[in-house]
């Protein structure tokens, strides 16, 4: 088994004691990401639509320098801060996953870092 930590520039560094991706075998397993601006480490203004828009760019930097990509994703968890969200940050997935969707879990919780209103982690093959 060979394990490998993943970063990258293109997306926002770990705000805490974690890794952003790990690289097991033919599995990347990402952290979840929310919709913080890599340059600035701030959260993109704009509400759930713009949050999720950047979340999923995050998430695409980071499976890209892990040697997967998007379309090698398995499964999804989304967390949303509001339930009520869901068919505005849905939109903006389905823009992300146009054909053969990754499977999804989504779940409502009481907060997230930063104050974000979603946060999603990826699992995903190499490429």
């Amino acid at each position: 088994m060979s394990k490998t930590i993943v970063s990258t520039e293109k997306a926002p560094r770990a705000i805490g004691p974690y890794s952003v991706a790990v690289r097991i075998d033919s599995l990347v397993y990402t952290s979840g990401q929310v919709g913080l601006i890599p340059a600035s480490g701030e959260l993109v203004p704009g509400g759930i639509e713009a949050e999720t828009r950047q979340v999923l760019t995050n998430l695409k930097h980071v499976l890209e320098a892990s040697g997967s990509g998007l379309d090698h994703v398995v499964k999804t968890i989304v967390f949303l801060k509001d339930m009520g969200d869901f068919a505005k940050m849905n939109a903006i997935y389905a823009e992300f996953f146009p054909q053969d969707p990754p499977a999804r879990s989504t779940v409502a919780v009481a907060g997230l870092p930063k104050g974000a209103c979603v946060e999603i982690e990826a699992v995903a093959l190499l490429k």
